[in-house]
């Protein structure tokens, strides 16, 4: 998705006042009243982010940003994805804490779980992703997914590994924060930088984790 919209200079400081409206259970009469305001001033930026984004590195062309759903949650944050690869991507969410990425594989396919496993099990692919989840974590990124509470059948349950074995699906995230920046041009180099941060496990996914549909 790359959208006509004007060049990136950051979120208006109005955004904010619309998203605090839309706090709680806003009413019918409440989210129509903001709707024109918000996709202006929230949802848009944000395509205008990605467009800025994709334009830096072509890697990254292939996004979508969020409308609104019926639930107030949507309403009250702005989300939006990058595509990567089969269930592999970079999501960002703007709302009244400010920015948020995350480089997620998740909602696997039929046999993305196993191949995981199987390259995590493996010794060069497994130490790789080991050390890259390592580093990740000392940049301030959460490790989270959907993780049973042993090793799967068929893996030794003091692998070396273990709790990576665990995972079925794995998610870095941070806030970026809400400070001036965030009304700037500047969120384009703070969203390059941290996907820079997740690029290392994001491409060991898409070599690893290569979907069956």
């Amino acid at each position: 998705m790359r959208g006509q919209v004007g060049r990136f200079a950051g979120w208006p400081e109005q955004a904010m006042d619309v998203l605090w409206q839309l706090q709680g259970e806003p009413s019918h009469t409440t989210r129509e009243r903001c709707r024109a305001d918000r996709e202006r001033l929230v949802r848009q930026p944000m395509i205008a982010l990605l467009n800025a984004v994709a334009d830096a590195d072509a890697r990254y062309e292939d996004f979508s940003v969020w409308h609104y759903r019926t639930t107030s949650w949507w309403w009250q944050h702005q989300g939006a994805v990058i595509r990567l690869g089969r269930k592999i991507e970079i999501g960002l969410r703007f709302d009244l804490d400010g920015l948020r990425i995350q480089g997620a594989w998740w909602y696997p396919d039929p046999g993305q779980v196993d191949m995981f496993r199987r390259a995590v099990a493996s010794e060069g692919s497994g130490r790789e992703l080991s050390a890259i989840v390592e580093e990740v974590q000392t940049k301030g990124y959460d490790i989270s997914g959907d993780v049973m509470r042993r090793p799967p059948r068929g893996y030794p349950t003091d692998h070396s590994r273990a709790e990576l074995l665990r995972h079925r699906s794995l998610i870095a995230a941070r806030p970026l924060g809400c400070e001036r920046w965030l009304h700037t041009s500047e969120a384009v180099d703070r969203v390059l930088a941290a996907a820079a941060d997740l690029d290392a496990l994001l491409m060991w996914l898409v070599r690893h984790v290569k979907s069956t549909a």
